[in-house]
């Protein structure tokens, strides 16, 4: 009990306390709860912008995540985490979670026994100090002020006003469009020499604050702060019909023409699992173990470059059961194989357009069922069932409404005059 008292009285020493900068030799430790707790969370502030609420903040965080404790160093807008040193790989950690600034200018976060979870990987470039500037930007600079790095440079889910992300923080790919720019009034992209090859625009007057990637829907948006609600607001969707967002289902499940969600069901010796997770397909490879079968009526809404390009669609299967990390493929009219490792964003369509999506599943499985039993049953049945419970209330009440209209106005018998 005492461990929490010293990790949440260390959170609001830091917010009284915060700083502009910290110079080398800084270290900071927050103690991490010895028995984990669920939702349990710890920060130490230690800068802060001096701007009108709400303004940035840097923070040393021990949160509960996943049964272990989660070190992170992060940056806040407000009450919004606008990147964190663990959005591609967590550190977790026991006892204690330290951040340091050596005196060889590397900034690194480390355990009690010194071991290093993440770091800048500035050592020896003659770092001075961390200062945390008006833009939200985390940099590491020298006695000129020189930045040697810069949180911009490592973009997480969100994009910051006035931050820029080049070819040198995505993938290479031969294209027009060489760095993108998010403004007051939206997203501008721009060739090598600076030219504006056109904006998206934001639908509100209110000038934007960042453009982030929703974690529990995948949908694109550009954000604004409304003083009025005291919360950040969305002034723009890239996206707007529910079916073809990345992350509108949870794992193995389809959202449906009524924009419901429902689940894969993949036959087993006991019948039909009763949750959205095939727990038997994953990890499967060898076409003598496994076989790829086509769902009818459905796709997936995942993009990106083709695995494999002008192969047919028995290549495209042969590759997904060959590879242990794959558990379905997209195949096209045009010849393009799409392999994926997770099964998402999967919903029903009327016409396919030419894309056939497949399904790894154990060899065998549905022997017995028919060719349209199984998984490709389940885009009937489920879906079938979904749309017609909602037409029968639909029916249903307005059948209900007619008859005590009809009850309303009939004349009433068995009265004495």
């Amino acid at each position: 009990m005492n461990i929490y008292v010293i990790v949440f009285l260390i959170q609001i020493l830091a917010e009284g306390y915060a700083i502009s900068d910290v110079h080398i030799g800084y270290q900071l430790t927050l103690a991490v709860p010895s028995a984990y707790t669920e939702g349990l969370s710890g920060r130490a502030y230690l800068m802060e912008t001096e701007q009108l609420s709400p303004n940035f903040r840097t923070a040393l965080s021990v949160e509960a995540i996943n049964e272990k404790y989660w070190c992170s160093l992060d940056i806040f807008l407000g009450d919004v985490r606008v990147w964190t040193s663990g959005h591609l790989s967590k550190f977790y950690t026991t006892e204690k979670c330290v951040l340091e600034l050596t005196y060889y200018g590397d900034l690194r976060l480390k355990d009690q026994n010194e071991r290093i979870g993440w770091r800048s990987g500035t050592s020896g470039q003659g770092v001075e100090r961390l200062q945390l500037l008006r833009t939200g930007n985390l940099v590491l600079v020298d006695s000129l002020n020189l930045i040697k790095w810069q949180s911009f440079n490592f973009p997480t889910n969100i994009m910051m006003w006035g931050q820029s992300l080049s070819s040198a923080t995505r993938p290479s790919i031969k294209k027009n469009i060489t760095f993108v720019q998010l403004s007051s009034e939206g997203l501008g992209l721009f060739t090598g020499k600076h030219q504006k090859i056109d904006q998206i625009t934001s639908e509100g007057p209110e000038p934007l604050r960042f453009l982030a990637l929703g974690n529990n829907t995948g949908n694109l948006g550009l954000y604004h702060y409304s003083a009025e609600q005291g919360e950040f607001e969305e002034s723009y969707e890239a996206l707007n019909t529910s079916c073809d967002l990345p992350l509108a289902c949870k794992p193995y499940g389809i959202c449906t023409s009524s924009n419901m969600c429902s689940c894969i069901r993949v036959v087993e010796s006991d019948g039909f699992q009763p949750d959205c997770r095939a727990r038997n397909i994953e990890g499967l490879c060898g076409r003598s173990r496994a076989e790829m079968l086509e769902l009818r009526g459905a796709i997936t809404v995942l993009k990106g470059n083709p695995n494999e390009a002008n192969v047919t669609k028995e290549i495209c299967a042969n590759l997904c059961l060959d590879d242990c990390s794959c558990v379905a493929a997209q195949y096209t009219n045009l010849g393009e194989c799409f392999l994926y490792k997770f099964i998402r964003g999967i919903k029903q369509v009327e016409r396919r357009n030419g894309l056939i999506f497949m399904v790894k599943i154990p060899k065998g499985e549905d022997e017995g069922h028919g060719r349209h039993s199984g998984l490709q049953k389940w885009v009937i049945i489920v879906v079938g069932v979904v749309d017609g419970f909602i037409i029968f209330l639909v029916l249903g009440g307005v059948g209900y409404y007619i008859i005590r209209k009809k009850l309303k106005n009939s004349p009433i018998t068995g009265q004495e005059t």
